[in-house]
């Protein structure tokens, strides 16, 4: 049994005394979500093709708290993942969509249960435990595929002060989107486990319509990470705004990084020194919205030094040195799209989005939109030769049912066309289909 897991247990065997107390049981929230997916990764480079259909269910349960000055309540989650259908030879064993068996085939189905206790004083709240789903531009936890991936550790967030949130923690270990266990956290290309991810940052609201940032965050024996943030919307009309995010990192390296299972691949491109976390990277977005049109243009620089650094755990291996499928991540940046991140060395980065939301012409629900994003002056591994370039195009078609028995019942279609010159990301074609539904029953 898991630390989140034996928590979990003590504290419902406490609270089930306060069971009946009003506010733990009156603001509870229990839901399933139902995700079916299908997805397929066509590698235009002759590699071996995927495509696999799944469903994903989810189940979430969050209580409210107990009266005093001091409120305590739990949070439980349990996840599973069946697979549908992959097609003989259209599983890759990599862990990144379903886990794999030992003969390198999908397994039927995966599950995993976790849970929090938390703890509530004044506009304060600490929350310990397995089902942790962190979203702060230090790290965020993704959820691209079939289920979430989700962290263990411990969590403070705090609003005491008019207009700013503090929050600070400590995580210890990450489950992976496609895996039944937990393990220690790592970079891109770090083998070795951390079990110490601390942050701690604030959000300002300065204005209604001005906010700025600041965290920091260090992944023990791998890096230190700065982010400085500022968001700002300018109301034109009833139906106009401009909006500017800037976001600017600074990261360092830390202990042990750049030792053997402690090094960073620089995302595949140059590093000033091999193996080691050295990078800067802004990034500046501006969007004119004007009734349901949304025009976004923006430009990001990540700087010559090394790649830009973030949380992923794919190449942690077991005892018998075997993928645990913890891999697949998300970052804080504008150009996490849908197949590419355009994050090496160098990289000079000019994307635009467009999208509409068709509720203006009377189909609430209907969302669309197609993005395009251009990287260019990437260093190349071995630092000679000439600047590489990459680019990729995102559809999006987005629908939710608004009324009647499947209200809520939602459907996307995202379809990613990824093409890069000379680099180690195979040209890609990639289309999504999502179902997606969840049934409140608290």
């Amino acid at each position: 049994m898991n630390k989140s897991t034996l928590a979990l247990a003590v504290a419902v065997g406490v609270l089930a005394q306060q069971a009946g107390a009003a506010g733990f049981i009156e603001d509870s929230k229990a839901s399933v979500s139902s995700r079916t997916m299908y997805y397929n990764n066509d590698n235009r480079d002759g590699g071996a093709d995927q495509k696999e259909t799944a469903e994903g269910l989810k189940f979430d349960y969050l209580s409210g708290f107990t009266q005093g000055t001091v409120g305590f309540g739990i949070d439980a989650q349990a996840l599973v993942g069946i697979h549908l259908d992959g097609g003989k030879g259209h599983h890759p064993d990599n862990n990144t969509f379903f886990p794999s068996d030992t003969d390198g085939s999908a397994v039927d189905e995966w599950s995993r249960v976790a849970g929090n206790v938390k703890a509530r004083f004044s506009k304060t709240e600490a929350h310990y435990g397995g089902a942790l789903q962190p979203n702060m531009p230090i790290l965020v936890a993704n959820d691209s595929r079939l289920l979430p991936q989700t962290f263990e550790g411990g969590t403070i967030s705090s609003k005491e002060i008019d207009n700013v949130t503090l929050n600070v923690g400590q995580l210890e270990h990450a489950a992976g989107r496609a895996s039944s266990n937990t393990t220690g956290m790592a970079v891109n290309g770090g083998t070795q486990d951390s079990n110490q991810f601390r942050y701690a940052g604030a959000d300002w609201k300065v204005t209604k319509d001005l906010t700025l940032q600041y965290y920091h965050s260090n992944l023990k024996d791998y890096y230190k990470q700065n982010f400085f943030g500022l968001i700002h919307v300018l109301p034109i009309s009833t139906n106009q705004s401009f909006k500017t995010d800037i976001r600017y990192f600074d990261s360092s390296s830390d202990g042990k990084n750049g030792d053997a299972g402690y090094q960073f691949n620089n995302n595949g491109g140059f590093a000033k020194n091999p193996g080691e976390v050295d990078n800067k990277t802004w990034s500046a977005m501006f969007t004119y919205t004007l009734g349901g049109n949304a025009f976004l243009v923006g430009h990001q620089r990540v700087n010559d030094d090394g790649g830009f650094v973030y949380l992923n755990q794919g190449s942690v291996v077991d005892g018998n040195g075997r993928n645990e499928g913890a891999g697949g991540t998300s970052f804080y940046l504008f150009t996490d799209a849908m197949v590419n991140g355009f994050v090496r060395a160098g990289e000079n980065t000019t994307f635009g989005q467009y999208s509409y939301d068709f509720a203006t012409l009377g189909v609430p629900g209907l969302k669309a939109s197609v993005a395009y994003l251009h990287g260019d002056n990437i260093k190349a591994a071995n630092g000679t030769g000439s600047d590489m370039s990459e680019w990729e195009r995102d559809l999006r078609v987005d629908y939710t049912i608004q009324q009647g028995a499947l209200k809520g019942f939602g459907a996307t279609l995202r379809h990613g066309t990824y093409r890069g010159s000379e680099i180690n990301i195979a040209d890609q074609d990639q289309t999504r289909l999502i179902f997606n539904y969840t049934y409140s029953f608290m």
